[in-house]
């Protein structure tokens, strides 16, 4: 019983950590984007 415990909550927590992470990298993204489009306006 544990066994089926602890894999049902490691696969939601990888599933978790997935969005996180995807969600993480398309913030970096879109911050540096916009970072450089500043950058580039105050020139």
């Amino acid at each position: 019983m544990a066994d089926g415990f602890l894999e049902t909550h490691r696969e939601q927590y990888e599933q978790r950590k997935a969005l996180w992470l995807k969600q993480k990298r398309s913030y970096t993204y879109m911050h540096r984007q916009t970072n450089q489009n500043h950058t580039d306006s105050k020139e």
